[in-house]
């Protein structure tokens, strides 16, 4: 039992786990989050800004009531409605790309929660697993693959190894001056928000608790990077990921079991007809000879039904067989993508799956990740052969493999091999 304890402390402290399921997550919910806003755009006015049907005196009384944080409440001028939404965007595609992930996690976070604070009633369950999504990306280091920050960490490794004859020196980004910069910028924002008293106590001391982190963690890797002090703070970011990880792990688990329970509770599902009611409904249906095609099937509504509660209520109970697990796994996944098509709730269905993406298996994700980068080496190369660039984000286990921290956290060890052995990976 003490080997045992021994050696899973040593693996949540020593490295972030499952770095390519977390990259998946912030790819998938930054994706849904930039394309819902694009396509509101026309109609943003409407939906959160200053003159929507959920006024802003409204906002003000809801917000005084339940404590939650928006900024856009911070002024009810269209210019300032303006720059928000412009910031949500942007710090969506930071994220989606893997740029200055940390900062642009939690620049992400404020971007949802100003919008759906502020208009509380405007989205359906996909928005509630963005909003949770957003929060608990903020204490995950999900940019160590697959992003800017992983590519920028290797050639500054690449580069730092071969002036000193090959010895790698960890410096990594903690030397980079943009870094530098965007903390001095936001240490300013946070500066006039405070003083005009945008904060509430709890969340001022949240977003300076974080600016304080980010900067101590810059100081040590610039200043004293193979410290005990580095090594410590190394080992609290390991926790904070791993724990967040647990985290979403369990939320997605709480998702399906309760919606699986409820509806066995139901009598339509009981009875293997509730399927067949939301399809009937024009406001979902976007393609209603498909969905008369399939109603038409009594045995195809059915199994549908049944099929739908067996999946969710039994998902949470085979995390810990890898094989009955995928199989779930992508019945679910299809069942999302279902719903994205014949009932007109594409970014719900999205929100789903990069959800679902916490449990993807990791030879599946390098596979696909191979996949990806050799077609995007081909397009860059042209038939230049040995280029560099077909390599990068397969990854393949490689050493270097962590951007945004694969040297904060996992030290140098592959990051390909290490996160398989959880099951719920696998």
């Amino acid at each position: 039992m003490e080997k045992a304890l021994g050696r899973g402390l040593a693996r949540v402290t020593g490295s972030a786990l499952a770095p390519y399921q977390t990259a998946v997550v912030r790819i998938g919910f930054a994706a849904t989050w930039l394309f819902f806003l694009l396509r509101e755009w026309p109609h943003r006015h409407e939906l959160y800004g200053p003159e929507g049907p959920w006024g802003w005196d409204l906002a003000q009384r809801l917000v005084e009531s339940n404590h939650a944080f928006t900024v856009l409440l911070w002024s009810d001028g269209d210019g300032w409605f303006e720059f928000v939404y412009l910031c949500a965007i942007a710090s969506s595609v930071a994220l989606l790309i893997g740029w200055r992930t940390r900062t642009a996690s939690v620049l992400f976070m404020i971007g949802v929660l100003a919008l759906q604070n502020r208009s509380v009633f405007m989205g359906d369950g996909g928005d509630n697993v963005i909003h949770l999504m957003s929060m608990y990306l903020v204490l995950t280091r999900c940019g160590q693959v697959w992003s800017l920050d992983a590519r920028r960490r290797r050639r500054q490794n690449a580069e730092a190894g071969a002036g000193a004859g090959g010895a790698d020196t960890g410096t990594g980004t903690d030397t980079d001056a943009v870094g530098v910069v965007l903390w001095s910028v936001l240490g300013v924002c946070l500066i006039g928000a405070t003083v005009s008293g945008g904060f509430s106590i709890g969340w001022g001391l949240f977003f300076w608790a974080l600016w304080a982190v980010y900067g101590a963690w810059w100081a040590l890797g610039r200043r004293a990077p193979g410290s005990e002090a580095r090594r410590v703070c190394d080992i609290l970011a390991n926790l904070a990921h791993n724990g967040a990880l647990l985290v979403i792990v369990v939320e997605v688990c709480l998702i399906y079991a309760t919606a699986g329970w409820y509806k066995i509770q139901g009598s339509r599902w009981q009875d293997g007809t509730a399927v067949y009611y939301p399809m009937h409904l024009d406001y979902f249906s976007p393609w209603p000879e498909l969905n008369q095609i399939l109603a038409g099937s009594g045995t195809m509504i059915l199994l549908i039904t049944y099929g739908t509660v067996i999946v969710q209520v039994a998902f949470p109970f085979t995390l810990f067989n890898r094989r009955v697990k995928n199989v779930l796994l992508a019945a679910m996944i299809t069942e999302h993508l279902s719903i994205a098509v014949l009932l007109g709730l594409p970014f719900f269905s999205l929100a789903m799956v990069a959800a679902d993406a916490v449990f993807l298996p990791t030879g599946a994700l390098l596979w696909l990740g191979a996949r990806a980068s050799g077609l995007t080496g081909r397009l860059r190369g042209k038939g230049r052969p040995g280029s560099r660039d077909a390599g990068e984000g397969a990854g393949g286990g490689r050493a270097g493999d962590g951007g945004d921290g694969a040297r904060d956290g996992a030290g140098t060890q592959g990051q390909g091999t290490e996160p398989s052995s959880l099951s719920f990976t696998r």
